[in-house]
């Protein structure tokens, strides 16, 4: 590993644990979680403390680098990532679980996290502060947008478009040729045969508009 700097971890619940078991599989040094909570500074979860906010911890600017991703909110993500970089602190590199193969002819931004178990195929675009969970496969000429959330299980056919912001929830297939549009949302095990437009919610087999979304801290 040529990476040096421990690394801290945006959010303590469940996505950030497994971001922190990430790290620990492919050999990268956490030293602490993030949490804006004031209750939760000074917690230890899964031995890791949590450090409180980025304020809290500016006389490490130079000397750790932050993973946004470890929320699953998009919007959260967002915020967070913004906030990291107004207190110019230094964004982690992407994390890629060692069983993910990333083609040549694809390509990642930054900040982003790759999970165990998945299939990336050729011509995958992946934008910043993006999270592929466990078992997705995400296959030819996609295009995912930043600050997307892709949940575990979850299959996206070819030439498939997902915005930015938005969030497709577990086990839900995408149809080739669709467009995810930005900040909406797919249900868990929804069927999605036709474009989605912006802030929206859709679900069900085959999905359909179930409301508006509203989206915070814009």
């Amino acid at each position: 590993m040529n990476h040096t700097k421990p690394l801290v971890i945006w959010g303590c619940g469940g996505h950030a644990r497994e971001v922190n078991h990430l790290c620990e599989q492919i050999g990268y040094e956490v030293v602490g979680f993030l949490d804006e909570r004031p209750e939760m500074k000074g917690k230890i979860i899964d031995d890791i403390p949590v450090l409180g906010d980025l304020t809290d911890i500016l006389s490490r600017r130079n000397h750790v680098e932050i993973v946004c991703a470890g929320v699953g909110d998009p919007a959260l993500k967002r915020r967070f990532a913004r906030k990291t970089i107004e207190l110019e602190f230094l964004i982690a590199p992407s994390l890629i679980h060692p069983s993910v193969y990333l083609s040549k002819r694809s390509r990642i931004g930054v900040g982003s996290v790759i999970c165990e178990g998945v299939i990336l195929t050729t011509q995958v675009e992946i934008g910043d502060f993006v999270i592929i969970n466990r078992g997705a496969n995400i296959s030819h000429d996609n295009q995912i947008g930043n600050y997307v959330t892709i949940a575990p299980g979850v299959n996206l056919a070819g030439h498939v478009v997902i915005q930015e912001g938005a969030y497709l929830g577990i086990g839900c297939s995408i149809r080739e040729k669709i467009g995810i549009g930005a900040w909406s949302m797919v249900g868990g095990g929804a069927f999605v045969n036709h474009d989605v437009p912006e802030r929206v919610l859709y679900a069900g087999v085959p999905a359909h508009f179930k409301k508006e979304r509203g989206i915070r801290d814009e």
